[in-house]
């Protein structure tokens, strides 16, 4: 390290401005000091000074003549020193002159760090311009120390805001990452809900039918067993159809386009939900009946919607006494469309109606399943109903029965 800054110092350009208006004076400078290799600029004026000052940078000393016609030199100091970056030359005044006291305060006053005097030594001369000379050096090798401090500290800083910037991406990267897990396992669970709830319901009517026929089948009339066989046989068709639509429902949610809206006919899509738990109503001789009113059109994922209907007809129908009834109806309340599911069943306490969509343990309500039913199923009807931008609610009388209602945009 030594060697490269002693080599800097070594090869620094020392320039070196003569003032002075007798070109005798100039040369006499000149010849004093040329055996130390410096490099002069000369002037005969104050003016001429400064209009090499202008063309010229990096001067490590001026010498400069106080008497001068014109412009003397306590002038033309004061006109250098004006200039931003001219103030750090040094000047050092020549004078003929005795050093009087108001003299030299005038001198200084004007920026001036020395003063020479008339005739002067030549060894003076060469003693105060090379301390000034290597200080020139020295403070050139430290701003070139400063400017590679100040490259070393932009690269640290440059290297800090990549860093910085890889580890943000990094986060981001892993938060999207636990989203879409997040949202897988969201997945997960909702596929088995609807697989629990869908698709229970309609199986224990079938085998509540095939159980009848294979139990007795010497009691039955021939109509009884083609009318088992019927319900048997249209019961697994729908239940594979709806199987089939369950599996690829999933598979969209896995690609994140699990809510598909689209124009519905209301009634239609009513019906076509209530097909699979007709059976379940017919064993408790329950009436069932959908009196959607037929011009209702909406904007809904019919998926979702034959799940929130077959939920909330099942358990309406398991908690209907033998010979109850349960009615679907529906009417239009703005831009959405309310949809009533009315039971005439045991009904439900206001303390179970507050916790009825509230999770307990993550999955299921705050009462037995005795009372209210199947927790993951209203969890998936409020869940579904929520994403259609729609709200459920329940008004319920004990003994009386009990009005799921739930909205959904109108198309």
């Amino acid at each position: 390290m030594e060697n490269k800054n002693e080599k800097v110092m070594a090869n620094a350009e020392i320039k070196i401005l003569l003032v002075d208006d007798n070109d005798n004076n100039l040369m006499s400078m000149e010849i004093s000091l040329e055996r130390d290799r410096y490099t002069f600029f000369k002037a005969t004026s104050g003016r001429e000074a400064l209009r090499i000052l202008l063309k010229e940078e990096d001067f490590s000393l001026i010498l400069l003549d106080v008497k001068m016609p014109t412009m003397d030199g306590y002038e033309t100091a004061e006109l250098i020193y004006q200039r931003d970056k001219l103030k750090h030359i040094p000047i050092i005044f020549i004078t003929a002159h005795d050093y009087e006291e108001a003299a030299m305060f005038k001198g200084y006053q004007a920026g001036a760090v020395d003063f020479i005097r008339k005739p002067f030594n030549p060894e003076i001369l060469r003693s105060k311009v090379a301390v000034f000379a290597e200080l020139h050096k020295k403070n050139l090798l430290l701003r070139r120390q400063e400017e590679k401090l100040q490259a070393i500290n932009n690269d640290l800083m440059q290297l800090n805001q990549e860093l910085e910037q890889r580890v943000t991406d990094r986060t981001i990267e892993l938060e999207n990452l636990n989203h879409e897990l997040k949202a897988l396992n969201l997945s997960k669970d909702k596929f088995l809900s609807v697989i629990s709830h869908d698709l229970r319901n309609p199986l224990t009517a079938l085998l509540a039918s095939s159980e009848k026929l294979s139990t007795d089948p010497e009691t039955l009339s021939l109509s009884q067993v083609k009318q088992l066989s019927h319900i048997i046989h249209r019961t697994s068709k729908r239940l594979l159809d709806q199987l089939n639509e369950v599996i690829e429902w999933a598979k969209k949610q896995s690609h994140k386009t699990n809510f598909n809206p689209k124009r519905l006919h209301l009634i239609d899509g009513i019906e076509e939900s209530l097909e699979l738990i007709k059976p379940n109503a017919v064993q408790k001789e329950i009436k069932l009946q959908n009196n959607t009113p037929k011009g209702i059109y909406v904007q809904a994922d019919s998926l979702m919607l034959r799940s929130i209907v077959q939920n909330l007809v099942t358990n309406a129908i398991k908690y209907t006494p033998q010979g109850g009834s349960v009615m679907i109806n529906a009417k239009l309340d703005g831009h959405m469309v309310c949809v009533f599911v009315e039971d005439s069943g045991m009904g439900m306490t206001g303390e179970i109606q507050e916790n009825l969509f509230k999770k307990v343990d993550g999955t299921s309500l705050s009462g037995t399943n005795n009372e209210i039913g199947s927790g993951l199923g209203l969890l998936l009807v409020n869940d579904f109903v929520a994403q259609h931008g729609g709200t459920v609610n329940v008004e319920s009388a004990v003994g009386i029965g009990t009005t799921f209602k739930f909205t959904i945009p109108v198309n």
